[in-house]
């Protein structure tokens, strides 16, 4: 990943987001060759030099101090995680950044507690997720609903991958775009904490030529972390599924999410869950898929 090039595109897709009327600046009766605020008027906002933002911009400011990026994160009005965002792409050039990434990333591994943890939940999809949104462990009902990950080899369980490249995730994960939008958002996260993660750099490559949709996503420059929200999906057995996802940092390891897809008691989700669990259980017999 460019450094220069990644601190240039966010910020200046930050910039276009706010208007001067947006931001209290006066109208200057200056042409606008582009949308949003200026760099003057950012750096007016930050309360630095336009110099030395135009510098910030491109790259090349050296290692601000977390004042100048507060500073820049309040005229820019970044949310907690854009801030981070930013703060990962500023550091990410100083010397100790780079020496820490020459270390190549050990492979993830799931404790068995958090495997048990899995079996413990039999009665909802769970699964975790590791760097790159790897596919690290799922339970029988997760890879009921979305796609059987144990099925495939291990460098290609990744849910980003199944959502962008699985021509059957369009038609199975409701509100397809807003979830895979959603899924490149918390990739560009990842690219900004471990821009030299080679993984990382080929899975945005494969996702790029397979995926029309995915490199306007991408250069949108949104960020964006797991924690929670809704997802459906239209499941070819059982129909229509409709959950509320909680995601959880697993303790002792910052770099795997437990993701836990919760149905209301008594609902037709847990009705249908119930039956699925039933007619994927080890031994059921085979079931054909009904008729569209």
């Amino acid at each position: 990943m460019d450094r220069t090039k990644e601190i240039s595109g966010f910020l200046r897709s930050r910039r276009a987001r706010i208007t001067p009327e947006d931001a209290g600046l006066p109208a200057d009766g200056r042409v606008r060759r582009v949308p949003g605020l200026r760099r003057d008027e950012a750096a007016r906002l930050a309360g630095v030099s336009t110099e030395y933002y135009t510098r910030l911009e491109q790259g090349r400011a050296g290692n601000p101090s977390a004042e100048v990026v507060d500073a820049v994160a309040r005229a820019l009005r970044l949310d907690e995680t854009e801030r981070e965002h930013l703060t990962d792409l500023l550091r990410s050039g100083t010397g100790a950044a780079r020496t820490a990434r020459r270390a190549p990333a050990r492979a993830q591994r799931v404790r068995p507690g958090l495997h048990l943890m899995l079996e413990t939940l039999a009665h909802v999809p769970a699964f975790v997720l590791g760097r790159r949104t790897d596919v690290l462990a799922s339970n029988r009902l997760a890879r009921a609903v979305l796609t059987d990950f144990d099925a495939l080899p291990a460098t290609r369980r990744n849910l980003a991958r199944y959502y962008l490249l699985d021509p059957d995730a369009r038609e199975r994960v409701g509100d397809w775009e807003r979830i895979a939008a959603e899924t490149v958002a918390i990739l560009r996260l990842e690219a900004g904490r471990h821009p030299q993660d080679r993984q990382l750099a080929d899975l945005v490559g494969e996702l790029t030529l397979g995926c029309a949709e995915f490199t306007g996503w991408w250069n949108d420059h949104r960020v964006l972390r797991r924690t929670h929200g809704s997802k459906h999906y239209h499941h070819p057995l059982v129909g229509e599924l409709h959950f509320s996802y909680e995601s959880f940092q697993a303790p002792g390891d910052a770099e795997q999410t437990l993701c836990v897809y919760n149905v209301e008691p008594g609902s037709a989700t847990a009705e249908a869950l119930r039956l699925l669990d039933s007619w994927t259980a080890p031994g059921a017999p085979a079931r054909p898929l009904p008729r569209a």
